[in-house]
C-alpha cells in the first residue's frame, strides 16, 4: 500500500510542472471595456459582440485566456469618471475605449495602461496622442472619419433635399467639445460652396432640440445634420421625431439613425471598426506599445437611404443615390 501510494506521490511530483506550464500558458489577461452608450443600445451590443468575436478569432477566448470587465456609461460624464477609475483601479492588461468623452476620463485616470479607442473624432487636438502616425504615448485606436466628413454630409443634402437654404449643425459642445474645432470649418466652407447658409446650434437638453427643430421647421428650406456627438446618438430618436413632425430633412453619421426613421446615413461601419480594433488589443497583449501603432482611419463606409421618410417629406430619392446605398429602406 505504501509502495503505490509512493509510486502515486512521484507520478503527481512528475506531472505537476507539465501542469503549471499549462497553466502559465492559459494565463488569463485581463481587458477593461468602457462604452459611451447605454447597454440597452441594440447597435452598440452589436459593435461590442463583434469585438468579442474578433478577439475569438485572434485567440482570445473569454473564460478561457481573457477576462473582460465592461462597463456602459451611457451620455453620463460624471458616470464616465467613475467607471474609468473603477477599471483602471482593476489593472488590466489594456483597456478599449469607445468615444471621446469616455477616452478623456481614462486619460485622466492613468497615463501607464494602454487604452485602445475607437469613434474618437480629433484624437490629436485632445490631446490623447502626440500625432496620428506615432501616438507617442500609452493611447492609439481608431477614427470614425476625417474632418472633411462633414463636408461630405452637407453634400449629401443637398443631392437628396435640393431646395435647401439653410443647414444647421447640431451638437453638445460639452459632450463633444471638438465638434466645433474639428468638424465646423469643414461643414461652413461646403455649405457656402452649395449656396447653403450655415448655422451653428448647440445643443444640451431635450428642450433645446424641440427647440431647435421647432425654429428649423418653420423657416422652409431649412435642414440638419447632427454631429458626431455620444448626446445627439442617446436622443437619435427623439431627433428624429421632431424631424418628422416638422418636416425638416436631415442626414446622419451612423447607419441605425436611417433605419430608425431617419432619412439618410453615411459614415463609417461600426462593426467593421470594432473588429479592427481587436488587431491592436491583439498586439499590445503580446507586447506592443501603443505609442508605436498609428492611430487608423475607417476603411469600411456605408449608406442607409430610407425612402419611407423620404416620401413622408415630400422628397425623391435622386437614382444615382438609390444605386450607390448599401442598404435602402422601402
Amino acid at each position: 500500500m505504501r509502495r503505490r501510494e509512493f509510486i502515486a506521490g512521484v507520478g503527481g511530483v512528475a506531472v505537476w510542472p507539465l501542469v503549471a506550464r499549462a497553466q502559465q500558458a492559459e494565463r488569463a489577461r485581463r481587458i477593461g471595456v468602457l462604452m459611451g452608450a447605454a447597454e440597452a443600445d441594440p447597435q452598440r451590443k452589436g459593435w461590442l459582440s463583434a469585438f468579442t468575436q474578433g478577439l475569438a478569432e485572434l485567440g482570445w477566448t473569454v473564460g478561457r485566456n481573457l477576462r473582460m470587465d465592461v462597463r456602459w456609461a451611457g451620455e453620463n460624464v460624471d458616470r464616465m469618471g467613475i467607471f474609468a477609475k473603477e477599471l483602471v483601479d482593476l489593472q488590466p492588461d489594456v483597456i478599449f475605449s469607445h468615444t471621446t468623452p469616455v477616452t478623456a476620463a481614462l486619460q485622466r485616470q492613468t497615463r501607464t495602461i494602454p487604452i485602445v479607442f475607437t469613434f474618437v473624432g480629433d484624437p490629436e487636438g485632445e490631446g490623447f496622442v502626440a500625432g496620428l502616425p506615432r501616438p507617442g504615448g500609452n493611447i492609439t485606436g481608431f477614427i470614425p472619419q476625417e474632418a472633411s466628413m462633414a463636408g461630405k454630409w452637407v453634400e449629401l443634402l443637398t443631392e437628396i433635399a435640393p431646395g435647401i437654404k439653410r443647414v444647421a449643425a447640431m451638437f453638445n459642445p460639452d459632450t463633444e467639445p471638438f465638434v466645433r474645432r474639428h468638424f465646423l470649418p469643414s461643414f461652413e466652407t461646403a455649405a457656402r460652396s452649395f449656396n447653403v447658409v450655415p448655422i451653428v446650434v448647440p445643443i444640451r437638453s431635450e428642450a433645446e432640440i424641440e427647440k431647435v427643430m421647432i425654429s428649423l421647421g418653420r423657416e422652409p428650406g431649412s435642414s440638419f445634420i447632427p454631429m458626431p456627438d455620444a448626446f445627439v446618438q442617446v436622443h437619435r430618436a427623439l431627433i428624429i421625431l421632431l424631424a418628422a413632425r416638422y418636416n425638416v430633412p436631415g442626414v446622419y453619421q451612423l447607419s441605425l439613425f436611417a433605419r430608425e426613421g431617419g432619412l439618410l446615413s453615411y459614415g463609417p461601419d461600426g462593426v467593421d471598426v470594432f473588429r479592427r480594433a481587436t488587431s491592436y488589443v491583439d498586439r499590445i497583449l503580446r507586447g506592443a506599445k501603443p505609442a508605436d501603432l498609428p492611430v487608423q482611419l475607417p476603411v469600411k463606409m456605408e449608406m442607409v437611404v430610407n425612402v419611407r421618410t423620404a416620401k413622408a417629406l415630400g422628397l425623391t430619392i435622386p437614382p444615382n443615390l438609390l444605386a450607390v446605398a448599401d442598404e435602402v429602406i422601402e
